[in-house]
């Protein structure tokens, strides 16, 4: 279910790539109107169309995605990603692990003054 509704999710995203870049640039938010004064062959109508499908992708795009989101959810309910790995946490017990240090020992080493800063070769 999850990837047919990616899948659908996918094609509205390029369908309104596809109709936003059809669409004429007009600039009406700064004035900044294209020419012509409105007539039979002005495109207005045109624009109108392109205008609802633009709407339509764009509600049914926002609905695949809130839709991708409920799904995600449930498959990941009472989940964690320990439990998808399969690792077993015990509570302690292994010998090979390395003892934790205390909070002394986080501190970096301190620089004796008489100590070579390379490694000598030998």
């Amino acid at each position: 279910m999850e990837n047919v509704v990616l899948v659908v999710h996918l094609l509205l995203a390029l369908a309104l790539i596809g109709v936003v870049l059809l669409q004429r640039s007009e600039g009406g938010g700064l004035g900044m109107g294209g020419g012509g004064g409105g007539g039979v062959m002005s495109g207005r109508s045109a624009a109108t169309a392109l205008g609802k499908v633009t709407w339509i992708l764009a509600v049914a795009f926002i609905c695949t995605s809130i839709a991708l989101t409920i799904i995600a959810a449930q498959n990941s309910a009472g989940t964690s990603v320990v439990d998808r790995l399969g690792v077993q946490i015990d509570g302690g017990g292994d010998e090979d692990a390395a003892p934790v240090p205390d909070g002394e020992s986080l501190l970096p080493p301190s620089v004796d003054d008489n100590a070579p800063l390379v490694p000598s070769a030998d």
